[in-house]
């Protein structure tokens, strides 16, 4: 039986991915490249973000991941509050918690960045722990998760993590937890299939199936 639900944040709660985007396309106008399409961009983005940066096109011999970091998030925070939560998030996490469910956030974005847009959407009430990383580089939360799987004793068979992308699919294997994937993020549902795990439409389908 599923008690501990973890769920990433961007792409899986937050619509950020036209912003992501769009941020991208600027970082890329700074060193005169072409912009990409949004078909690209969900074929290439991945973790750790340097990756997909270079995917891009981005050179970093012109200026360093830290700059481009340091660039993106400058925007994208303040730019963040104005998006949307995924048309029934809210209602999903009312559910879960009736269910008696755990909810946790485990996300790649800077704790305090992280903080600031759950308290904007006003969903923090919702959470047993929002878990978030100490730098702004968005690397790999496995650490972070192992940890937490360590810390707080849960068993792994009765938890599921849900994310929108592989990273978020290898996450949930070092956790040793099951995994459901949707396709209304930052990956193609094309891409997710690789998985070869359950795949949601949007965070709606845990409704459906808890």
């Amino acid at each position: 039986m599923i008690k501990h639900i973890f769920l990433d944040f961007n792409g899986t709660i937050i619509n950020d991915v036209d912003l992501c985007l769009k941020l991208l396309n600027e970082l890329l106008e700074v060193q005169k490249k072409e912009p990409i399409s949004m078909e690209r961009y969900k074929e290439i983005f991945t973790f750790p973000i340097q990756k997909y940066y270079e995917a891009a096109g981005i050179d970093f011999s012109v200026n360093s991941f830290a700059d481009m970091a340091v660039l993106f998030i400058e925007k994208y925070q303040p730019q963040s509050l104005k998006c949307d939560l995924y048309t029934g998030v809210e209602e999903t996490l009312q559910y879960l918690k009736e269910c008696g469910s755990h909810i946790y956030i485990l996300s790649a974005s800077e704790r305090n960045n992280l903080l600031e847009q759950c308290e904007h959407f006003q969903i923090v009430k919702y959470f047993d722990e929002i878990l978030g990383i100490d730098n702004i580089h968005a690397g790999s939360k496995i650490d972070i998760a192992k940890n937490f799987m360590k810390k707080s004793g849960i068993q792994p068979q009765e938890a599921v993590f849900v994310g929108d992308t592989l990273h978020d699919y290898e996450v949930s294997q070092a956790m040793g937890v099951q995994c459901r994937l949707v396709c209304c993020g930052h990956q193609s549902r094309k891409r997710l299939e690789q998985a070869g795990v359950i795949i949601y439409d949007d965070i709606r389908g845990l409704m459906e199936e808890i």
